[in-house]
């Protein structure tokens, strides 16, 4: 399999604040099934999931939270002031789930756009190749927009995001050990 992987001249904006975009979602959110916990060294991160601009990629990530896929998977690609990349359970950059591909569901930048704290999903030159891995912004990215699918966005919680292991070179590849996700839980399963 192809390395998933976000293209390091991508790395644009490096701005910190979330925007008016993001407004509604620092909220927080009600609805329990589209709602996501990540437990991180750190703390909770809680992410709103968007069905209503991909579908198909929030019934993937909340088909693989709970098959148990991303518990223990490491954030393998993590690059300062751009984004904590995970969801690759050999931390290679290679790997993903045994289903098939997803096609890509890219939103018009208009209705989203890639800033700090959006969830997207990585993939190959193939804009049909997402599987299991994703990204976490640390920051915005309009380079991004349009060109990735994003499928959520943290809602609570950015600062145990902030804290997860930077890699090191361009390629952001974080030596071992990297942080993990302790577990990942969609919040209507949640005890």
């Amino acid at each position: 399999m192809q390395r998933r992987t976000l293209l390091a001249s991508t790395i644009a904006a490096t701005g910190i604040l979330m925007t008016d975009t993001n407004d509604a979602a620092a909220q927080g959110t009600t609805d329990k099934e589209n709602t996501l916990f990540l437990e991180l060294k750190d703390g909770r991160v809680t992410i709103q999931l968007l069905p209503d601009l991909a579908p198909k990629h929030v019934e993937r990530i909340k088909t693989l939270v709970r098959q148990g896929f991303y518990d223990g998977t490491p954030f393998h690609r993590v690059i300062e002031g751009f984004m904590a990349q995970g969801g690759d359970p050999t931390g290679t950059g290679t790997g993903g789930s045994q289903l098939p591909d997803l096609p890509a569901e890219f939103t018009p930048p208009a209705k989203a756009r890639y800033l700090r704290g959006t969830c997207g999903m990585a993939r190959t030159m193939n804009p049909n190749s997402a599987n299991s891995q994703f990204f976490i912004m640390f920051a915005p990215a309009p380079s991004l927009d349009g060109q990735y699918t994003i499928w959520g966005r943290v809602v609570s919680g950015m600062e145990a995001v902030d804290k997860i292991k930077r890699g090191s070179g361009s390629s952001g590849m974080v030596p071992a050990p990297a942080d993990k996700i302790i577990k990942a839980q969609i919040a209507a399963d949640a005890g």
